[in-house]
């Protein structure tokens, strides 16, 4: 069995992140298109590098896992916005999401770390 990797010092989550390919859109802009964003999953949001911020500070998103056939929706709060050298790091914090997603993430992270 491989060893499960550990969050560094300075990490403050208990979820590792993995790379992703995920839909999102401002809550407000309902009718808005959906834009693609390659990122980080973990247990409690999101997080992806962009070169302009969304309109509000709320965003709707979606994705699907392997092995669970429906795609999963969520919403989530902006909680921080940071300068890097090539863009703008996001995370966002899930504030909606069901049981069955919830539950889909954590086994899909948890067959993830078992893979490492």
């Amino acid at each position: 069995m491989a060893e499960k990797k550990k969050p560094q010092d300075d990490e403050r989550r208990d979820s590792p992140r993995v790379k992703m390919e995920f839909l999102l859109r401002d809550v407000g802009q309902r009718d808005g298109e959906w834009e693609a964003r390659e990122g980080d999953l973990s247990l409690g949001g999101i997080s992806w590098r962009g070169k302009t911020a969304p309109h509000g500070t709320e965003v709707d998103v979606r994705f699907r896992l392997p092995k669970v056939t429906r795609e999963l929706r969520a919403r989530g709060e902006i909680i921080r916005v940071k300068a890097a050298r090539q863009g703008i790091d996001f995370h966002v914090r899930f504030t909606e999401l069901d049981l069955q997603a919830e539950l889909a993430i954590a086994k899909y992270l948890d067959d993830w770390l078992d893979e490492q």
